[in-house]
């Protein structure tokens, strides 16, 4: 099926105006399919040829302007469009099929209450599954959208729903809007309603999670009306839609989707369970990001996908910041969360062959298939990071000048990263236009390193870089505390520019402790020098700044990445600091890098037992520390630490029986399923006891959870049967491929599952081509065999790379894989 390319794309934008868009969908027609009919009000500026975009089960009948079009004339997901100078009007009739993969109208029964739900994921190149357009984001119009359900139901979408008479539910008009932003959300919703503004906000689940929602309806309801009123002190255009409702939906692919007036989050973010209160700020944060859309992305929009980092990067930077402004009161400061979880996405991604730059060269973006690949952690978390940069460069007040000017010139219209930098460079006599070359043209991570000279007297410092990116940054001086010699005690903050002009004086002895980019207001890796490094390694945990710790963990974690650290020397250093650390995020990051990295993947196998004993001993060391309830998410953390690590089944089997934690928490649905996935593995249940749990709870959650410890238990028959569910039959949601696939492969059952290393390259190669994007991507994360870490399954990898039947998504995947593959190789050889 072909996709829709740049030149494509420019051509029919030069040929054709579209106003208007009247959209009937018919949702009672059976669980399978529905109806579709759609008229397009459009004009041809000159005579020419073009097409208009469909996917249908069946095209019933097309009229362009009252005359019938061949429906054979459907080639692929194209019909051909001859058109004359002047208005047009196109109609079209279809039977289109519902989803089970997160794309186009997704489709899901709860199987807690027997109710169905649908919701439309558009992005890209999906609406064509939902109606036929012109799908770019560049031919904006208006949309009316009405929809006949099923007797209970309410119809959600991005305007104001009414019901009519008849029964069916009609939205009402929307502005300018690209295609992919239309949203229809049905069926019988628990909704939680209010007004803020002047304007209906409102937030809505499935009836099965209500109970949760309502528990958390004041934080959500209270988080979003902060973020929008700290938007309004920011933006000068006003919210450019008439409600804001935020429907929280089954088996959704992304975090959120942007849908102007109604955002689609993925409903994990109703919690059944206790989570930590860094799981609800990252709720926050998507809360915050999704809403930033609403002015760059939605009011202002890409006009071709080479530019999505402006859309991503942007509402990355703005939903941690606006959080960090609007919520402080409820969470800590949550840039130590992005330096330690968030960045090292982006790093990771940016020492990947697949790297590119934040803002591709437009050639580089050729067609939407390679747009879809630019979805990573560098047009998120490094164009982010490169942002934060700007603003401690530019400053903010001159940097949201020039945004409300670029939101001002291009309201409800298309603009470019030239269109951007303009505007931002309006507003400063700083040189944007040779920042933003040197920036978000280039690829790659710098590497800054601190080299000291000096005598008793006084120290000099130079950074030495190995690219030449700008920087603004500061750098931390520490000292020893004189009466705990764990401690590190802060000298001077100093901020300087990096390429320097000449060396730094620091007066006074030479310090402990030297630290680059101290407060993380750059995208850079930092090396310590020799004496810095021993330091941190002595007195991490003393260091007075939870920013500052962060910043020296993921230094730490580079350099074991980078094979410059050996994988037990980072284990060590968090047994030894972690019972002392404060802050829940870096606490959840390191514990995260050391369980699922350096315990699994960058570790030989013969050293894994002991690496998983220091796990729990640490575990239990927090575990103590918590025992008087002050620090119930640290505690939390600890458990899960605890459950994921054990080597023996008999302490968490006896925590599942007895329903808690000694000393708390409770065994809740989520420590539940976590406990039996993990006895599952060590081979201490099995398949009656996966039935039983899921009896106790026959939820969505529960039928992941399930899945996931069926295909986690170590015997042949019941690894067969889970291969089998994944690539030999196709009917299986997105949701629960995933949990198979990430219970299959367990690093304690590598012999055991040795034979399905090689099958998985062709396997999934087949399942990409059947089953499309969404479900190769899945396949490429979740199914591929990390933990088979031996040059022989390198090279396998490596030479299914050149197979002409892999899709681009799958192909992507697969040198990522094969590239941290390549990274672990190299750490266990330190």
């Amino acid at each position: 099926m072909p996709v829709l390319t740049r030149d494509e794309a420019q051509t029919r934008a030069q040929l054709l105006d579209v106003r208007h868009y009247t959209v009937d969908l018919d949702l009672t027609t059976g669980d399978e399919t529905f109806e579709s009919t759609v008229v397009i009000r459009f004009t041809a500026r000159t005579a020419g040829d073009t097409f208009v975009e469909l996917k249908p089960v069946t095209l019933h009948s097309l009229l362009l302007d009252g005359e019938p079009l061949d429906p054979a004339s459907l080639d692929d997901n194209r019909v051909p469009l001859s058109l004359t100078e002047g208005e047009h009007e196109l109609r079209a009739v279809t039977t289109m099929r519902y989803s089970r993969t997160g794309e186009g109208m997704h489709r899901f029964k709860d199987p807690t209450d027997g109710e169905s739900y649908v919701y439309t994921q558009l992005f890209m190149e999906d609406v064509q599954r939902v109606f036929a357009a012109f799908d770019q984001p560049d031919l904006k119009a208006v949309f009316e959208v009405g929809v006949k359900a099923p007797e209970d139901w309410t119809v959600l979408a991005n305007g104001i729903t009414e019901q009519q008479p008849d029964g069916s539910w009609k939205a009402a008009a929307t502005p300018l809007l690209s295609t992919y932003f239309v949203c229809v959300a049905a069926g019988p919703w628990h909704s939680v309603r209010t007004e803020h503004a002047g304007l209906p906000f409102a937030i809505h689940c499935r009836r099965s999670l209500a109970p949760h929602l309502d528990a958390d309806a004041d934080e959500i309801l209270d988080i979003t009306k902060a973020c929008f009123d700290r938007f309004h002190e920011k933006f000068e255009e006003p919210y450019p839609f008439d409600s804001y409702d935020q429907a929280f939906v089954p088996e959704f692919n992304a975090g959120a989707m942007e849908n102007p007036g109604l955002v689609t989050f993925r409903d994990e973010f109703v919690y059944r369970s206790a989570v930590t209160v860094t799981e609800r700020q990252t709720r926050a944060m998507v809360i915050a990001h999704e809403m930033a859309h609403m002015w760059f992305g939605d009011l202002v929009t890409l006009r071709w996908w080479d530019d999505i980092w402006l859309n991503e990067s942007f509402a990355e930077y703005m939903g941690y910041q606006t959080v960090n402004e609007a919520c402080s009161d409820r969470f800590p400061d949550t840039w130590i969360d992005f330096g330690i979880e968030r960045k090292a996405w982006g790093y990771d991604a940016d020492q990947r062959p697949s790297t590119h730059p934040v803002a591709p060269d437009p050639d580089a973006v050729p067609d939407t298939a390679s747009a879809l690949l630019n979805f990573d952690g560098i047009s998120y978390a490094k164009g982010a990071s490169a942002l934060r940069q700007l603003v401690a460069w530019m400053g903010e007040k001159d940097f949201l000048a020039g945004i409300n000017t670029h939101f001002k010139r291009h309201r409800f219209g298309n603009a470019t990263l030239a269109d951007f930098i303009d505007n931002l460079a309006s507003a400063t006599d700083r040189d944007v236009h040779a920042w933003a070359e040197r920036w978000l043209r280039t690829t790659g991570v710098d590497t800054l390193t601190p080299e000291l000279g000096g005598d008793e007297t006084r120290t000099t410092l130079t950074v030495r870089q190995d690219c030449s990116r700008p920087h603004r940054i500061a750098v931390g001086v520490y000292d020893r505390d004189l009466v705990d010699a764990r401690r590190l005690v802060p000298r001077e903050h100093l901020e300087i520019d990096v390429p320097q002009t000449a060396p730094l004086d620091l007066p006074g002895p030479r310090p402990a402790l030297v630290v680059l980019n101290d407060g993380d207001l750059t995208y850079a890796k930092v090396r310590l020098d020799e004496t810095s490094l021993e330091a941190a390694v002595r007195g991490l945990s003393g260091l007075p700044d939870a920013l500052t710790r962060a910043l020296v963990w993921n230094t730490l974690r580079d350099m074991v990445r980078d094979g410059e650290l050996a994988p037990g020397a980072y284990l060590e250093t968090a047994r030894a600091h972690l019972p002392e650390e404060r802050d829940l995020a870096v606490v959840q990051g390191v514990l995260a890098f050391a369980r699922t990295q350096i315990a699994d993947r960058y570790l030989p196998a013969e050293e894994r037992p002991a690496a998983l004993a220091l796990l729990t001993g640490l575990a239990r060391d927090l575990l103590r520390r918590t025992e008087d309830g002050d620090n119930p998410g640290l505690r939390l953390t600890a458990v899960r630490t605890f459950i994921s690590s054990a080597t023996q089944p008999d302490t968490i089997a006896g925590w599942l029986a007895d329903g808690t934690v000694p000393g708390g928490p409770e065994v809740d649905p989520e420590l539940r399923w976590r406990i039996l996935a993990r006895l599952a593995v060590l081979g201490a249940v099995d398949e009656a006891a996966i039935d039983r749990e899921l009896e106790r709870d026959p939820s969505a959650t529960g039928q992941e959870g399930a899945a996931r410890c069926r295909a986690a238990l170590p015997t042949p028959e019941t690894k067969a049967a889970a291969w089998s569910r994944l690539f030999d039959a196709d009917d299986l949601s997105n949701y629960l491929f995933t949990a198979t696939a990430q219970g299959f492969w367990q690093p304690e059952q590598a012999e055991l599952v040795r034979e399905y290393v090689a099958r998985f390259y062709p396997a999934a190669t087949a399942l990409g081509a059947r089953r499309g994007a969404a479900m190769a991507e899945a396949a490429g994360r979740y199914a591929f065999p990390a933990f088979a870490i031996d040059q022989e399954s390198l090279s396998l990898g490596e030479s299914h790379l050149t197979d002409p039947d892999l899709t681009p998504a799958l192909h992507r995947k697969l040198v990522d894989q094969l590239a941290d593959l390549h990274r672990a190789l190299k750490a266990r050889k330190r």
